[in-house]
């Protein structure tokens, strides 16, 4: 399964959640049935680093993650190449429409509809709460591989 997760800017809610999940994905000894990446609706950080906050988050539950990521838009060609691309929040799946206006094969999602949940993952680039955002990716990325 190749899944690519999907935020605003590609700096807090995809990378945690594209690392929550290949360490989920590696303890279960799957990582030969799973690619996954992460990018981002807008422009406004391509070429960045996952943002700092973020990482100690990740850091302080033990997930490892890559230095080296940096943020990258969605591509037309993502939609082939990928068979989910999971967004964070509904204004991401509104953007995402721009970039990738059909789905014909079903494979954009809101990322909390995998614990039944129409909710948002809150931004932690607002709202400063990095736990809260690792919970429900965690409790999402746990529903997703059930």
């Amino acid at each position: 399964m190749r899944v690519l997760f999907v935020c605003h800017g590609n700096i807090c809610r995809s990378p945690m959640a594209e690392f929550i999940l290949k360490a989920m994905v590696k303890a279960r000894g799957l990582e030969d049935a799973f690619y996954i990446e992460s990018a981002a609706v807008s422009t406004e950080e391509i070429g960045n680093p996952i943002y700092p906050p973020a990482k100690r988050s990740l850091t302080q539950h033990g997930v490892w993650f890559d230095p080296a990521k940096t943020a990258r838009q969605v591509r037309p060609s993502d939609y082939e190449r990928f068979d989910r691309i999971i967004c964070m929040d509904s204004m991401n799946l509104r953007w995402i429409r721009r970039i990738i206006p059909d789905d014909p094969q079903k494979k954009i999602h809101l990322m909390m509809s995998y614990t039944g949940s129409g909710r948002d993952v809150a931004d932690p680039w607002y709202t400063g709460d990095f736990e809260t955002t690792f919970q429900d990716i965690l409790t999402a990325c746990e529903a997703m591989l059930r």
